[in-house]
């Protein structure tokens, strides 16, 4: 297919593709799925050979929200049953995140609900910073708390952060139909202060609460803009108790064609497959790992993901490693560019759609791809008790959206 030729040849030579090409990614057919994610992987594979890159996120302040984002578990008047706690301690969020690490993490994204950080939030994840890195060598950490006042970006950079997560979600088109409380702008602000800081720009987007493929390639192409270290691409949880919970509008195909036209458009960028993998990928999630470089383990901000162990086989029966402490994530030009913290590039806490202004922002973390492995008693994805009716295709997996009730903010050992 020419098509795809010509785009392979622009991702390896690091070209912004046109809006048509990325808008025929979209467009194409399941007949041509495979030549589709075979093209874009060898794009992925030229920059970051067969390397996945584990994440961990950390829900340091959970529910509560002020904001009104429609994706979100923890939005202003949300009616879901998702953990609500008040900030965790530095010790407890340095516990939390040693078990992503031992897990084979190399990221440690922290992520806290609200539209923004006070300067005393600032210096409490400071804190929490500190401890972890005392206590972790060699750890990159990735803060995600909503929209950045001045100043506050330089602050989270001296206490040793080494990325800050803001997703832009959609596009700026659509941006006021998601939510009201603050603007597409605001969000672009931020990314842009957490760039000015040095600090590695993580911004993603969330696909599935209806938006049009134009929608699609205009955040993605608006992210290209912003020159994030990190985009993670997030698949909407519909949670029971948002406005969204009843848009259930993706397969496994139109994720992985969204993963592919992402490689393209951000052809030597960290793609990480964030929030909703389980839940709309499913069983295709290793196929997806040939257009994406980058995951979450475990589970989200407020919901269960697939088994921690169930993430590792994944990666190493599809043929992948899993990425070392001590190698960098980034091709080297732009692992230059970012001081070294390109490394991490992408932590992304905006994972997480879940939550708020931006903090969880994306639909995301998997957020509520909750569901999985076993993680909740009644069987998730690969649980143990007997397997529920396999709906269609066309009707909504809700049996495998889970809140998260372990980890972070519970007595319960975390999923990692």
């Amino acid at each position: 297919m020419d098509l795809l030729n010509t785009l392979v040849d622009k991702g390896l030579r690091r070209e912004l593709p046109t809006r048509e090409e990325a808008l025929a990614v979209l467009a194409t057919s399941d007949d041509d799925l495979l030549d589709v994610v075979a093209a874009a992987g060898r794009v992925r594979r030229h920059w970051f050979g067969r390397r996945v890159k584990l994440n961990y996120l950390v829900n340091l302040k959970s529910g509560l929200c002020p904001e009104d984002c429609s994706y979100c578990s923890q939005r202003l008047g949300s009616k879901a049953d998702i953990l609500k706690y008040t900030w965790l301690k530095p010790d407890e969020a340095s516990r939390a995140a040693a078990a992503g690490l031992a897990g084979g993490a190399k990221r440690v994204c922290l992520v806290a609900s609200g539209r923004g950080p006070t300067d005393r939030d600032v210096d409490r994840v400071s804190q929490t910073i500190r401890a972890i890195k005392d206590q972790n060598e060699g750890v990159e950490v990735c803060a995600c708390l909503g929209l950045l006042s001045d100043g506050q970006a330089e602050r989270l950079r001296e206490a040793g952060a080494d990325a800050y997560n803001h997703n832009l979600n959609t596009s700026e088109g659509t941006y006021g139909d998601i939510t009201t409380t603050h603007t597409y702008a605001d969000r672009v602000e931020t990314v842009q202060k957490a760039h000015a800081a040095g600090l590695s720009a993580c911004s993603g987007l969330i696909a599935g609460m209806g938006e049009s493929d134009e929608d699609l390639v205009d955040v993605v192409f608006s992210l290209r803009a912003l020159d994030p270290d990190s985009v993670p691409v997030n698949f909407l949880i519909p949670f029971e108790g948002t406005p969204l919970a009843k848009e259930w509008n993706l397969t496994p195909q139109r994720c992985l064609r969204i993963l592919a036209m992402v490689r393209f458009v951000c052809p030597d960028v960290e793609v990480r497959i964030a929030g909703g993998r389980e839940v709309h990928l499913r069983t295709m999630q290793p196929l997806a790992l040939n257009l994406a470089n980058s995951i979450f383990l475990g589970d989200y901000l407020t919901s269960e993901g697939q088994a921690g162990q169930a993430d590792l086989d994944m990666i190493a029966d599809a043929g992948f490693e899993v990425e070392g402490a001590d190698q960098v994530t980034l091709p080297q030009h732009r692992a230059d560019v970012a001081g070294g913290c390109g490394s991490h590039a992408g932590g992304g806490c905006g994972s997480d759609a879940e939550a708020g202004c931006g903090s969880h922002e994306g639909g995301g973390c998997g957020s509520h791809a909750e569901a999985g492995c076993g993680s909740a008693a009644d069987g998730g994805v690969c649980g143990t008790a007997a397997p529920a009716p396999v709906p269609s295709a066309a009707e909504p997996r809700t049996d495998l959206v889970a809140v998260r009730r372990r980890g972070a903010g519970t007595d319960l050992a975390p999923n990692a």
